[in-house]
């Protein structure tokens, strides 16, 4: 039985077509009165999860009871519950989204899900699981950050600094990937007491975000193509399409 859930109110200017396209695609198989719905709650909760994490949660735990079993449906779950610290369901969110639409794409935040969950060693499992190049490269990079943060977990600094020398460790080309890794590698230098270098990553973590807002010129800023998905379906055991009244 599933436990009470109220749906969280929309505001009258929030259309279903606010929603990116490609997530409205995904809801065709709904009838319409149910698809906008569930695409108005979506929508509801991009606008609030930076700032009100746990309101944007109820609304995709809505979307989520409206439309089980639509791929962009749980993978906004299982986001929405991370940003809340529930990695636990997070988890089974991200394995529900991966069963039903093959992708991998969400890797980094699994293993992140099970460093939440106190377990670094069965986030690099999770991480070694799947084949690097199968990956988009932004998911790629975001792999190899989660890596990096399971082996500072375990105490095993030189490890997390190995995790991100990968060839997009590039500090002459801006990605929209490249602040995030240049400051997870800042970081692990500092851990190993190399502060002067770690001082440098930091501030060419800084020059990537002021180059890909164009406030910088100094370094090329290139726009990543979006990659097809072609990672394998996950064969675990399924996952009750239901989700628990928060």
């Amino acid at each position: 039985m599933r436990t009470r859930h109220d749906d969280p109110e929309i505001p009258d200017d929030v259309t279903p077509r606010d929603l990116d396209k490609v997530a409205r695609n995904e809801l065709k198989t709904l009838n319409k009165e149910n698809a906008d719905e569930v695409a108005r709650h979506l929508v509801m909760t991009a606008r609030l999860i930076d700032e009100q994490p746990e309101l944007a949660h109820e609304h995709a735990v809505s979307a989520s009871r409206r439309a089980g079993r639509i791929a962009v449906v749980r993978e906004t779950l299982a986001i929405t519950a991370y940003r809340t610290g529930d990695f636990a369901l997070a988890l089974r969110e991200l394995r529900t989204f991966r069963r039903i639409s093959g992708s991998n794409e969400q890797l980094a935040l699994m293993i992140d899900s099970e460093r939440g969950l106190g377990r670094p060693e069965k986030a690099l499992e999770v991480g070694r699981s799947v084949e690097r190049g199968t990956l988009s490269v932004a998911t790629q990079v975001g792999v190899a950050i989660a890596m990096s943060g399971a082996r500072l977990d375990l105490g095993q600094p030189e490890a997390a600094l190995a995790e991100l020398e990968i060839p997009q460790l590039d500090p002459d080309v801006a990605y929209s990937y490249s602040p995030e890794l240049f400051d997870a590698y800042a970081e692990v230098l500092e851990e190993l007491g190399h502060d002067e270098e770690s001082a440098l990553w930091r501030d060419r973590a800084a020059r990537a975000d002021l180059a890909l807002n164009g406030d910088d010129d100094t370094i090329e800023v290139i726009a990543l193509e979006d990659d097809d998905d072609t990672a394998d379906v996950d064969d675990e055991e399924d996952v009750d399409g239901t989700v628990p009244g928060q």
